[in-house]
């Protein structure tokens, strides 16, 4: 079975001086760790400046910003993908399955761009 090479992403090579510097990297294939969506999503994470994202006003902005290839965040505190028609959140050790918890359908914990 084939995987993907993966490599640690560092926090310091996109932001000086992180307002939010945990987690220090993330686990990423290289593609991944060159994709510019996810930089600005990460940007906007850890400067915690969210001036280009909104609240969602419903789902249908959500899955736009899947369909389009970025990256909507989810409380503030995670970057969320959509691959293989699961939704995946991204922590340091890489993506995870995103659980469907009741949390996940309340609309205010999404930002979108």
């Amino acid at each position: 079975m084939y995987h993907k090479k993966k490599e640690r992403y560092y926090i310091c090579d996109l932001l000086e001086n992180p307002a939010v510097p945990y987690p220090s990297y993330y686990v990423l294939s290289s593609s991944m760790c060159k994709n510019e969506m996810l930089q600005t999503a990460l940007i906007a994470l850890h400067s915690f400046d969210f001036s280009y994202y909104e609240t969602a006003k419903n789902y249908e902005d959500v899955f736009a910003m899947f369909h389009s290839g970025t990256f909507p965040i989810y409380k503030e505190k995670y970057i969320v993908g959509y691959f293989g028609n699961k939704m995946m959140y991204l922590e340091s050790n890489g993506w995870k399955g995103m659980p469907a918890t009741e949390e996940i359908f309340k609309i205010e914990n999404w930002l979108v761009c």
